[in-house]
């Protein structure tokens, strides 16, 4: 059982640093040009330089959306971790970790809305570049969104023995 509970925790605070990643980085689509590789995230555009991302007057609400889910994923991801310790050394035996579960599904569910819109709205279109495709950070928020899901399932599943 000791083992089960270090692995999860080992696997939600590997979600929080690749949430905390996905965010930060600005490596979501990736093209070339004339001038070199050419990145984009949720923040910025980066060739040599990085300059504020400029997106389209009906494209600023979704990129807005985007960013709020992403950091809203990130908020209830820590505080499920920051749950789970506190239920861990309170919980009484046989009991569930009920919250920590309820918590972590919502950060699951902030990832999927964050990245759907992503997906949907900027797909394949990058301002001055050829080639467009996904970078690692779009990836990384996928592969949150699967962690995080296992992981609130288990939390939801796993009683203190």
């Amino acid at each position: 059982m000791l083992v089960l509970l270090a692995g999860i925790f080992v696997v939600h605070i590997a979600t929080v640093i690749m949430l905390f990643v996905s965010t930060i980085a600005n490596v979501w689509m990736v093209g070339s040009s004339d001038a070199g590789t050419i990145s984009t995230g949720l923040w910025l555009l980066c060739n040599r330089t990085c300059t504020q991302l400029s997106v389209s007057s009906q494209d600023e609400a979704s990129l807005k959306a985007v960013q709020a889910f992403m950091i809203l994923s990130i908020i209830f991801s820590i505080m499920a971790l920051v749950l789970f310790i506190i239920q861990l050394f309170t919980l009484e035996k046989g009991k569930r970790f009920y919250m920590t579960g309820a918590v972590m599904l919502v950060c699951w569910m902030c990832i999927l809305i964050g990245v759907s819109i992503y997906t949907a709205r900027f797909t394949g279109t990058m301002a001055y570049s050829t080639n467009p495709h996904h970078g690692y950070c779009f990836i990384l928020a996928w592969i949150c969104f699967c962690f995080s899901f296992i992981t609130g399932i288990l939390y939801l599943v796993l009683r203190k023995k």
